[in-house]
């Protein structure tokens, strides 16, 4: 198989079927590779008998997608971003067993997204004093106990870049997770520290270049945050937010959940002392209680 084709193929897959999230990856799976598809694009069922008229329909002309797949591939290999299949053996074993995984992941740093440990920390974009205060001895605990972790947010305001700050500061790598393509980044206010991500760490995402960080995408991004990692760690966190769906996608993934407790008085406490009670994570108020 011709690697540079089925890249293109299956980055040109999730432009034919983009308006769901799981049919390419079901497809992909049962036929066995993008190339296979796409040789079989105009007798799809025969590979697919369950294959819907709406998806043979989309498969008759691929060029439009195909082009787009070109032109994605060209800005990669210019920028340095790594398009990684889902049957790449770089592709992130964890994230693979995920049944609602990204057909293609696009990445672009230096950690080995397969590395032993790798820890999500989510919470609040509004982090308190006492988030801070938890994220930097966090941070600080994890670099003492286990070194070569990899920890894994979502680059947003709050939890997430405090996060990320923590760990670069540890001398760790830290990898951003992206609601959007790889040619731009949102916020702008923290280009310094994705830019630092880079050298120490990575940036992923599902999305092409072009996408914008639409609220939808933010969604699709937490169950990659959980996804690519063993456990999911959440430090302040509302009664509703992205980062109880983060944590509720992991415990769906079968990956541990740890959540921070915090006063009945906080409002950005409420979140994590609701997952607590109701089984959802366990109670940590150290690293050490985690790591064993």
């Amino acid at each position: 198989m011709n690697i540079t084709q089925e890249t293109l193929y299956a980055m040109a897959l999730t432009r034919i079927n983009h308006f769901n999230l799981t049919t390419s990856l079901q497809l992909y799976k049962t036929v066995g590779s993008a190339t296979a598809i796409m040789e079989h694009r105009h007798d799809i069922k025969a590979v697919l008998p369950c294959a819907t008229p709406r998806l043979q329909e989309a498969l008759k002309d691929v060029s439009e997608a195909m082009k787009r797949a070109e032109e994605e591939l060209a800005f990669d290999e210019a920028h340095n971003i790594v398009p990684l299949v889902l049957n790449d053996d770089n592709y992130p074993e964890r994230l693979r067993r995920c049944e609602d995984a990204p057909l293609v992941l696009y990445y672009r740093g230096t950690s080995n997204l397969n590395d032993r440990h790798i820890i999500s920390v989510v919470g609040t974009r509004h982090c308190t004093i006492y988030g801070q205060d938890i994220i930097q001895r966090f941070c600080a605990d994890i670099k003492r106990l286990c070194p070569d972790a990899i920890i894994v947010s979502g680059l947003a305001y709050g939890v997430d870049i405090c996060a990320h700050r923590n760990t670069l500061k540890n001398g760790m790598d830290t990898v951003g997770v992206l609601a959007h393509g790889l040619d731009y980044l949102y916020p702008t206010a923290h280009r310094d520290t994705a830019t630092e991500m880079l050298r120490q760490g990575g940036l992923a995402t599902e999305f092409m270049t072009g996408t914008n960080a639409d609220k939808m995408n933010f969604v699709r991004r937490n169950r990659i945050v959980a996804g690519l990692a063993d456990a999911t760690v959440v430090i302040e966190s509302a009664e509703k937010g992205g980062s109880l769906i983060t944590a509720n996608l992991a415990q769906d993934y079968g990956r541990d959940v740890f959540a921070y407790p915090g006063s009945i008085d906080m409002p950005y406490c409420k979140g994590t002392n609701k997952l607590i009670r109701d089984n959802k994570a366990m109670l940590i108020t150290s690293a050490e209680d985690m790591i064993h």
